[in-house]
């Protein structure tokens, strides 16, 4: 079993994408590869939770007040 890693960002901090984030299916009333989040776009973080199988933070980032994707480490930046 993997030693959980704890996460660097905490729930409230504006943080800001480091790629375009794609749906990958989660999100049944958009298309499914088509572009929820682009490169840049500013997010606060609603809440933090871990990834069951690799012990990795997971980052629920809040885009828009309306659209909420789960995003890893590498793929956000804090402002």
């Amino acid at each position: 079993m993997l030693e959980p890693r704890l996460p660097k960002y905490d729930w409230g901090m504006k943080v800001k994408t480091l790629i375009d984030l794609y749906n990958d299916g989660s999100y049944p009333d958009m298309p499914e590869e088509g572009l929820l989040v682009g490169i840049g776009t500013v997010g606060e973080i609603v809440q933090v939770g871990q990834h069951t199988d690799t012990n990795t933070p997971i980052y629920l980032i809040e885009f828009n007040e309306r659209l909420v994707v789960g995003c890893l480490e590498e793929e956000i930046q804090p402002l």
